[in-house]
Parts: structure tokens; sequence; C-alpha cells
């Protein structure tokens, strides 16, 4: 405690050492993470893939699936009840083929309140049926599932998925070695669907209050271990896509990512990962930048922490799962029918069935640079270290000054007050309940005014965030005392570093992202006397503010994508695709519970008010007490 509290403490040799150079320090250990993370794409770096569980080996062996022409039939006949229903499912033709099959049979309704509008309501409805296990008694249970869309969805039809579902089931009832209960479900409203059936099996809700009614379900089957969600576009598919980046970045087992890869492999599908393949070339450099892109585009997806398929909504409940897309054949490219992806389906389907155990004995935390090789926690962990260690070191010195100019100071400026820095970092913090309640408070004040909520939510944000740029002319008093806000700003490159290691724990790619961005511009934060000084970290530090890189990203993004627009027609996606955001970070919180909004409003935006008050604060230069001295 004496390196804390006694003033003398801070001339020890590592004391100095720090003060002298923890300036290249800090930028090297930023240089160092940004590096490390990049390297870790190199296979000279990465892993192969592997299974770390020897029970998932059985799918392996022969395949034995015939029913590729019963899929067809049910294909041709889903196609014409698909006509007739319009936007519906057609639940009558459904429950009437999973009977026929012999599987317990049952619909489940649900309803949606908007949580932006309280006069809107939607209803959906899934269909699910049943196989029990002929060798246990309905204690575990596997999920085959499929979205339903109907002919006038902007997305790409899954009627195939829905006919190799059936055929699977056909072929399965038949089979009397499965000691765990497979559950065939087919959903509406895409991940709407999944999630009110989720909830409502394990009696739950994730969401807001009074948001998602999830109903009630007849049917049950035993505690589900794993789900396979299929999206096929074809009945001729061309290659496949894995995909697993799931509900705040969860990631399945990765032996289940790596099962579902060796089977495709030997059925001879074509897959890929993030619409990529596993490629080699003499060049290390272009082998590295092939792999980068493929890893970049999994940070990317992540950090979002939006399921990229109705797979990602099971991993929040302990349920391994991923999502299996295949696409149409293209001209030139190789491609297989239903049989193939039936017996893909047989094989993973059988290779879990002889799990005794939840998996557990391969990764949950990973990044994939490729379909065949993956970077472990213990790679990428260090980088983020070193992003959030560059953060600590900072404060260290800046305590550390703190106690070297206490001296210097006395009489001049009136005593450390630890008091006034904790309330107003308390303060400060508490403003961020203010964007976390923002949208409850807009749709309440709807009820009594005739507000257009989806705009309004977003002036209303844009608008706190300008108003709450005045708060450090609200503490005119501590603006004048360096040792207050040096004390603000430690306790804000702690909290910094610590939220953006702790984040990585969970979404590495929302940790990296964040620690990349934000880091270079916190350290530079200061209490300074000099303007111009000054005025150059407040404009840095408003570049860095959450709404200002959402916009960033979003305009880089549409300028990427529609590149050959006119710049006014640019401008203009780019507003409204800044909105879309905006509003369904805020929908998807209250639904489905990410926590992106509660993070950035809880976390991040007080977090970034605490420099921002610290970069007004006006002091001599405490980096030099002698000057001090001489000046008094």
């Amino acid at each position: 405690m004496g390196l804390l509290t006694d003033p003398s403490s801070g001339h020890g040799k590592l004391t100095k050492i720090l003060l002298r150079f923890y300036v290249p320090l800090c930028v090297l250990l930023y240089i160092a993470g940004v590096l490390w993370f990049a390297a870790l794409a190199s296979p000279l770096v990465n892993a192969s893939t592997y299974f770390s569980e020897n029970a998932l080996l059985p799918g392996l062996v022969k395949s034995t699936f015939r029913e590729d022409k019963a899929a067809l039939q049910y294909f041709q006949e889903l196609e014409d009840e698909a006509g007739k229903y319009g936007d519906s499912i057609p639940y009558p033709w459904l429950l009437a083929k999973f009977r026929q099959i012999g599987l317990d049979s049952y619909t489940h309704n649900f309803t949606l309140h908007s949580p932006l509008n309280p006069n809107e309501t939607f209803q959906g409805k899934n269909v699910y049926g049943i196989l029990r296990a002929p060798r246990a008694s309905s204690t575990e249970a596997l999920v085959l599932t499929a979205p339903y869309r109907p002919p006038s969805s902007v997305h790409s039809t899954t009627l195939p998925s829905i006919a190799i579902q059936l055929a699977f089931a056909k072929f399965a009832v038949r089979e009397k070695y499965w000691a765990k209960d497979i559950i065939f479900l087919i959903t509406d409203h895409e991940q709407l669907g999944i999630q009110a059936w989720l909830e409502a099996y394990h009696g739950v809700s994730c969401g807001s209050e009074n948001t998602l009614d999830h109903g009630q379900l007849r049917g049950r089957a035993g505690a589900i271990q794993a789900a396979i969600n299929l999206e096929l576009h074809s009945v001729r598919i061309g290659h496949v896509d894995l995909k697993i980046e799931g509900l705040n970045g969860q990631l399945p087992n990765l032996d289940l990512f790596n099962l579902a890869a060796r089977i495709c492999a030997k059925e001879g599908i074509f897959y890929t990962f993030k619409e990529r393949t596993a490629t080699f070339s003499k060049s290390p450099y272009k082998e590295w930048w092939h792999y980068f892109k493929n890893m970049m585009s999994m940070v990317a997806t992540q950090a979002t922490g939006i399921p990229n398929g109705n797979h990602g909504l099971f991993l929040r409940f302990g349920i391994q799962a991923l999502t299996v897309e295949g696409f149409q054949e293209t001209k030139g490219g190789s491609r297989v029918g239903l049989l193939s992806m039936g017996r893909v389906i047989e094989g993973v389907f059988r290779s879990m069935n002889n799990l005794l155990e939840r998996f557990h004995q391969s990764f949950f935390f990973y990044i994939l640079p490729s379909s065949d090789r993956y970077i472990s926690i213990g790679l990428y962990m260090p980088a983020v270290c070193m992003l959030g260690a560059a953060l600590i070191i900072r404060a260290c010195a800046k305590w550390c000054q703190i106690q070297e100019n206490q001296q210097a100071w006395k009489g001049r400026y009136h005593k450390t007050s630890y008091r006034e820095a904790i309330v107003l970092f308390l303060i400060l913090h508490c403003i961020g309940a203010l964007f976390i309640t923002l949208p409850q408070s807009v749709k309440f004040l709807s009820k009594f005014w005739a507000l257009e909520i989806t705009n309004t939510i977003l002036i209303a944000l844009i608008g706190n965030s300008l108003a709450f740029l005045s708060v450090p002319y609200m503490f005119g008093e501590l603006r004048n005392c360096p040792q207050s806000l040096n004390l603000l700003c430690i306790f804000s490159l702690l909290e910094l570093g610590t939220t953006i290691i702790c984040l990585s724990m969970n979404n590495i790619s929302l940790g990296i992202i964040c620690g990349a961005i934000i880091v270079p511009f916190a350290l530079i934060i200061d209490v300074t006397s000099s303007k111009g000084y000054g005025l150059l970290q407040k404009t840095l530090w408003l570049l860095v503010h959450p709404l200002v890189v959402l916009l960033g990203m979003v305009f880089i993004i549409t300028c990427t994508m529609f590149s050959q627009d006119r710049a006014k027609d640019i401008v203009f996606r780019t507003i409204f695709a800044y909105r879309d955001a905006v509003l369904f970070s805020i929908v998807d919180s209250m639904i489905y519970g990410n926590w992106l909004y509660s993070v950035i409003g809880a976390i991040f935006i007080p977090n970034w008010l605490c420099f921002w008050v610290v970069a007004f604060g006006n002091s001599a230069d405490i980096s030099s007490p002698s000057k001090s001295k001489k000046t008094d």
C-alpha cells in the first residue's frame, strides 16, 4: 500500500523507468497487439483443425440414406402448397406429412408485440414433429430445423430444406439405433420463430417484458444437445457454406464444425466458410492475405453479435448448433443432389447420436481463418491483452506523476479530492442509463403525441449525444483541478482496458475492434494547458464517439457496395442504413437479448464522456514539477 499512499515512493527506480519510457512502451504494446492479431492468419502461426471427441466418428462410415426421390416428390408438392397459402406457412400439409411418416406432430403459436410501436402485433406459427428414440426414454434430443420462406419473401427459397428434412424423417423413423429424440422443426418468420420456440421449450423469456409472447408447447422431447439448421436454396447444390456465428458472438463447439466439414468432404460436396475455401500458395504473403480476409470477415460478423443464421439462437441455451446453407449450382461448377445432402444429414446426426455427454472436448472460443484451420483463445488473447496493457500502463504512469507533483502543486491547487473524481465518474456513468432507456421513453411519449418512432429515436439519440458534449462546462471548478481530472482519467483508462479484455473473453471480435479503434486515441487524452494540443485531442476524440464510428463504418460499407452510384445517392443510402443499424440494434436487444446496444450505452458512451471531460481540463505541465516551482 505504500506505493499507493506515500508520495516519496514515486522516486524508486521502477517508477523513474516507467515515467521515462511509458510513452514508447504504450506505443509499442499497441503496435505489437495489432500486428500479433494480424499475424494469426498465417498458417505458420495457427493450426489445422482436428477431432477432439472420438465419439463423433461413427457418422463417417458408410451411409444408407436412399430417400432422394421422396425428397424430390416432397419438394414438388410443397411448391404447389406454398402457392396456395400465400404468405402463411402451409401447416395442414406439413402436419399431415409428419403424421404420415409416424412422428408426434404439433403446432406452436406465438405473438410479437412490436418493441417500438405498441399498436403493431405480428402472429406466427411453427410446425414440429418428434421422433421418439427407440433405445432411450426421451432424456436427450437433437434438432433438425429449417425456416419456411413464402414465395413473396425477399430471401432465397428454403423449400428444398424442408423437403430433405421430411425425407430424412422418413428414413430415420425406420432405424432402430437412435438413442436421442430427433425434433424436426419448421419455423415461421425466420429467427423470430426459433426464438419463440426455444423460449417456450425452456420456459423462459430472453428479451424485454411483454414483447415476445412465446406461447406454450404441447409436445416436448429430452434436453436438446445439438441442432442443425438447413437453408438449401435449390435441389441441385453447387456448394454449401457453413455458418457458426451466434447471438452476442457465441460460437458452437469446434468439433461440430469439424464434423460437418469432414462429412461434406466425404460425400464430395464442395464446402466453404465465409464463401471462401482453403487455398495454398507458394507466396507466403498471398496465402496470409487470403486467410486474413477470411478471418476479418468472421470478425466483422461476430462483432455485431447478430446471428448469421437461425442456429445462433440455440447457443445461449448451451445447445451446439450451426447452419448449413446450400447454394444453387453455377455454370461449370460442381453439383450434387438431395441424395448427397441427405447423407450429410445422416452422418452428422449418427455422430451426434453416439455422444454420451455434451460437447466439451474441443474449443468454444476460437477464430477460423479458413474451413480447415483455427486460432485458439490462447493465441489471440495476448493481442487483446497488449492493447489493454497499454491503457493500464498509461494509468500507472499518470498515478506516479500525480504522486511526484503533489509537493510541487501544494498551495497552487486545492488538495486532490478522490471523492470529487469518484462522484464525477459515477455521474457520467449514470448518463449511460439514459441511453439505454431512451427507446422506451420515446415509445411511452408516443402514446401522448403523434411521433414517428423510428426517426424520433434516432433524432433523440443524436440530440442527447450533442447535448452531453456540454457536460465539461457543468463542472467548471473541476476543470481547473488537474489532480481530480487526472484521477478521473486514471479511472477511465483502467475501465477501458479491463472492459476490452473482459469483452474479448466472450466476443473477441468486438473486443479487438474496439481496442484497435479507441486505444490510440485514449492514450493521447491528457489534462493540458496547451490550447493547440487541447483542441487537437478534442477533435480526435470526437471521431471515436460510438455514434460517429458507426456512421463511418456504414459510410465505408455503402461506398464499397454501391461504388457506381452518385455521391448524392451514396449519402442518402448511408443515412437510411445508419438509421436502420441503430434501430435494429435496439430491436435486437429488446427481442433477442443482444447486448451490443446495452454495452455501448452502459460502458462505452459513459467512458467516452469521462475522457471528454478530461480533455477540457486546464493544468500546468504536470510532467515538469520544477517548472511549476520556478513559476511560483
